[in-house]
């Protein structure tokens, strides 16, 4: 027989051990989402309709390229989180490693993708 008190039983923090650092997390991203889109959606709109060498000067400039930089950021490493914690609910062994797998490179690889291009439009003359 197990004699634990009930705050001793709380102190374990559910089964994940993380507590609500997870949902933390995603709300912290969820607001930083609903401040950076109608910004991101600005510097898209003040792109839309300019010719290639337009676009290169526009996002050469420090506001466009920050604010798509972080909304992009941010957006994926949300995306990343989310996507854990579907497939964790709906995947199982195998198929759930690889599920993270593949979601982790993804997001990590449009981050890498558009932080790249952002800077060989910065840097290029």
């Amino acid at each position: 027989m197990r004699y634990i008190s009930a705050r001793k039983q709380a102190e374990g923090l559910g089964a994940s051990h993380t507590g609500t650092v997870d949902h933390w997390r995603m709300t912290i991203s969820a607001v930083a989402l609903a401040v950076l889109t109608p910004a991101f959606l600005m510097v898209i709109g003040g792109a839309i309709g300019l010719p290639r060498e337009g676009v290169l000067a526009y996002f050469g400039r420090p506001y466009p390229a920050v604010v798509t930089a972080l909304f992009i950021v941010v957006g994926m490493l949300h995306f990343i989180k989310g996507m854990q914690m579907i497939i964790d609910d709906y995947l199982q062994h195998t198929e759930r490693k690889v599920g993270i797998i593949f979601a982790v490179i993804f997001g990590y690889g449009v981050i890498a993708a558009t932080v790249f291009a952002l800077a060989k439009m910065a840097f290029t003359s």
